[in-house]
């Protein structure tokens, strides 16, 4: 029986490193070839990581040596890399957001589903020990009836992060910006921690980078169907670039994590939940001044879940269809923004 998926990743930008690095240190997972249109850039990334180099992607999807495709892309490119591969009978996993539209994301999915093969969406942060923690006291419902959510992402992206990689400031392949490139992952915990709202109210706008479509700083005002109240705060403007920050408060208590590091946990009645935040704490995010520092570890427990589903059969932590809700409500969002009103959400 086979006891380790080999994996070939789509593109070589910064993202693809923290896969490659992933892979690496993932116990049923293992690299074996690279595909990007460019030779050079193929071939200098196979140098630092290993694998065969691939420039014709139709080849790529031949070898019969790969089981599943890491797809690492610009976002707008998502479907029309994913459908192939999974023709061809390569399982995926497929960086946030699954594509920059929800009639794209969903063909995906169809895809995946029409030829059997299995499908993940990157969204790592769900991973770690400190989240985890946080969503068994809500399923517990230790902090009582949730009053506010808070989340922050206020990072720093220099020009030249957008005028080497163009593809970031535009709609057709960004799908938009901080809220959809950065923010996507926070948003993705808020909602999984907390449900999904009814309404939100949006503001976005490009303050301090140039030569982009998109946005660079946002704020939204949000209402969950019970009635709890939240507020959002994406940037890339924001020097030097601090933690991501995410806080729950209710009426028994209330949590902050910053950085994937719970730095304050209270219940109101004393317990020993009280000390329910003394995990490992370990950081899976990173980055908030420099991209390349994005932290691998929830990579590889991702890649680690997708390798097991495909040798067990076992159910994926984190489905393709995971990666629906999040997409709907940045959609949300940008409608809110655009036309300056709340928007709702039914159904």
């Amino acid at each position: 029986m086979k006891k380790i998926i080999r994996y070939g990743i789509v593109g070589t930008g910064i993202i693809a490193e923290a896969h490659a690095n992933a892979l690496r240190s993932a116990v049923n997972s293992k690299l074996v070839a690279v595909y990007d249109k460019d030779p050079e850039r193929a071939g200098k990334f196979a140098q630092r990581h290993g694998g065969k180099v691939y420039n014709n992607y139709k080849e790529f999807l031949s070898d019969n040596e790969i089981d599943a495709v890491s797809i690492a892309v610009p976002s707008g490119l998502h479907m029309e890399t994913a459908i192939p591969a999974a023709e061809a009978g390569k399982h995926i996993l497929c960086e946030k957001p699954l594509d920059v539209s929800l009639v794209k994301a969903q063909a995906i999915i169809d895809a995946c589903r029409k030829n059997n093969v299995q499908l993940s969406v990157v969204f790592q942060l769900r991973f770690g020990e400190s989240v985890q923690k946080i969503k068994k006291a809500l399923d517990l419902k230790l902090f009582g009836r949730i009053v506010l959510v808070s989340m922050q992402l206020k990072w720093f992206r220099t020009q030249e992060y957008y005028d080497t990689a163009s593809w970031r400031g535009t709609w057709e392949l960004g799908g938009g910006g901080v809220l959809m490139t950065q923010a996507i992952h926070d948003l993705d915990l808020m909602l999984y921690l907390n449900g999904f709202p009814s309404e939100v109210t949006a503001y976005a706008s490009t303050m301090t980078h140039t030569g982009i479509e998109v946005e660079d700083n946002a704020a939204a005002v949000i209402r969950w169907p019970d009635g709890a109240l939240g507020v959002i705060e994406a940037s890339t403007s924001c020097a030097p670039g601090f933690p991501r920050r995410l806080e729950i408060s209710g009426e028994k208590g209330s949590v902050i994590m910053e950085d994937g590091k719970i730095t304050r946990w209270k219940l109101a009645a004393i317990s020993e939940n009280n000390t329910a935040e003394t995990a490992k704490n370990e950081s899976l995010s990173g980055g908030s001044s420099n991209p390349s520092a994005i932290s691998a570890g929830g990579h590889q427990q991702q890649f680690e879940d997708l390798s097991e589903a495909i040798l067990t059969g076992k159910k994926l932590f984190l489905s393709g269809e995971d990666g629906l809700p999040s997409l709907r409500f940045l959609h949300g969002i940008y409608e809110s923004a655009k036309r300056g009103i709340p928007v709702k959400f039914t159904g």
